[in-house]
């Protein structure tokens, strides 16, 4: 029987990005974003271009709510999930102490609270169904505080980490998996207007790297594996003005 992956974010960047890896592997898909014109796109070209079946739904990971009927609808579509990739986000941030609270307090919330909506629901589901795939999309920036603008976002990324760990050691044992994910500097729509970054790839990479260590069901990933696995050994112990320089 195919099997079923639910992303969230999907509608543009990693997400999209992702979905037509998948798609390529023949997984059926459920994908869900604020902006359906976008979704229903890119559902009428996965499904012309491969055999599989892809369902669309609305949402906003900031109204929690919502994420829990709209996985729940998907599980009553779709019949089963079998993984499900936390992966919607924002990449703003400010200085703290600037006067940006509002923006910074918006990027915690989605990043983490949402994030936490998301675990729950998708949790839920693999509980009944005794088994499943939760896969948390981190970042690399989640090794140590950063600076700047990245300080927040950081933060937002260092706690899902900590949140999918938690989730895993409470699996342990059980058919239900648990992967957290840390992707290196990539550029797409969300960052684009960023300055170049140090070994940044491109957004069609980075989808496809993905799709290929979230298929290996790791315990963690970094991605692309070279140069941020060993970067993210090094990020932990070197001092902080060495390494505000990778931001």
């Amino acid at each position: 029987m195919t099997k079923t992956i639910l992303i969230t974010g999907a509608s543009s960047g990693l997400g999209a990005g992702m979905a037509r890896e998948f798609a390529r592997l023949g997984y059926n898909l459920a994908i869900c974003a604020r902006r359906l014109e976008r979704l229903d796109q890119l559902k009428q070209q996965l499904e012309s271009e491969f055999s599989v079946k892809v369902t669309t739904q609305v949402l906003d990971v900031t109204d929690y709510d919502q994420v829990f009927a709209v996985f729940k609808a998907f599980q009553q579509q779709c019949g089963t999930i079998d993984r499900i990739i936390v992966n919607a986000g924002i990449g703003e941030g400010r200085r703290i102490g600037k006067g940006h609270f509002e923006i910074n307090r918006a990027t915690a919330e989605t990043n983490f609270i949402s994030a936490l909506a998301q675990c729950e629901a998708a949790v839920e589901i693999f509980r009944a169904q005794n088994h499943g795939h939760l896969v948390m999309i981190s970042s690399m920036s989640a090794m140590r505080g950063l600076p700047k603008h990245l300080s927040t976002y950081a933060a937002s990324k260092a706690a899902v980490a900590h949140l999918a760990e938690g989730i895993r050691a409470d699996l342990l044992n059980t058919p239900i998996k648990v992967s957290t994910i840390f992707p290196g500097y990539i550029r797409t729509e969300l960052n684009e207007g960023a300055k170049k970054l140090p070994f940044e790839i491109d957004e069609k990479t980075g989808a496809r790297l993905l799709v290929k260590a979230i298929e290996k069901e790791p315990v963690k990933a970094y991605v692309p594996q070279w140069p941020w696995q060993p970067l993210g050994l090094a990020m932990k112990i070197l001092p902080l003005s060495i390494v505000n320089k990778l931001g």
